[in-house]
């Protein structure tokens, strides 16, 4: 079940939701609280079905050292709320939490496809995501939100640079594959700035996108279907 607390129902009202990330925000733990020797590792991410009446969310448990799926878990729920910039997490949130919960185990670390505190209120869906389940979470996404870079980044897989907004650390620039773009990784919840890149690259293999996000995707935009 949904707690209200970490999503309210959708009642139109905007401010009060973004209220309510500010709220949020101030519970975000930037620092290591996951084990040293990770055993799972889990991927979620969210589609839309149904001309976004259906959301589609899909979680993926994967053993931390082989990287093979060990358990898949993919639910659909009437969509809650439209979209409106900035709030997407409240929208995808209670479908995910549905995941979750019918995964057999709870993963040492999770990643998601998605912002973390690269977001305007430092609360994007791997943010509050961790807040909501206190697992220790990393946004992994495609495209910049908000911030900027003054460093200009190696074609060289690995080589990361940081992302900034109004003087302030918000996450990554990351090349994960040479001659991609590069992915937008920042810790949302129990997760260090630091330890981000590091722990996103542990796990990218000749794809682009880490194996817990890649597989992931694949589910929640229908593609192995």
């Amino acid at each position: 079940m949904t707690d209200a607390a970490n999503v309210p129902e959708w009642t139109g009202d905007v401010a009060a939701l973004r209220a309510v990330q500010d709220e949020l925000a101030q519970r975000v733990t930037l620092k290591d609280a996951f084990p040293r020797e990770l055993r799972t590792i889990g991927g979620f991410d969210v589609g839309f079905e149904d001309d976004g009446a259906t959301t589609r969310a899909a979680a993926v448990l994967l053993d931390a050292d082989t990287l093979q799926p060990l358990e898949i878990q993919v639910v659909r729920m009437p969509t809650r709320m439209p979209y409106i910039p900035g709030l997407l997490s409240f929208r995808e949130l209670p479908a995910l939490l549905e995941a979750l919960s019918q995964l057999s185990a709870r993963p040492d670390l999770c990643f998601l496809d998605g912002h973390g505190i690269a977001h305007p209120r430092r609360l994007g869906i791997a943010a509050h995501f961790g807040v909501a389940t206190d697992l220790p979470t990393i946004g992994v996404a495609k495209k910049v939100l908000i911030g900027t870079t003054s460093t200009a980044l190696h074609d060289m897989r690995g080589a990361f640079t940081t992302l900034r907004d109004d003087g302030q650390q918000i996450g990554w620039l990351l090349r994960s594959k040479v001659g991609c773009l590069p992915l937008i990784v920042s810790p949302g919840h129990r997760v260090a700035m630091a330890t981000a890149p590091e722990m996103t690259m542990r796990f990218v293999t000749t794809y682009r996108l880490p194996e817990p996000t890649r597989l992931a995707d694949r589910l929640a935009s229908r593609r192995d279907e």
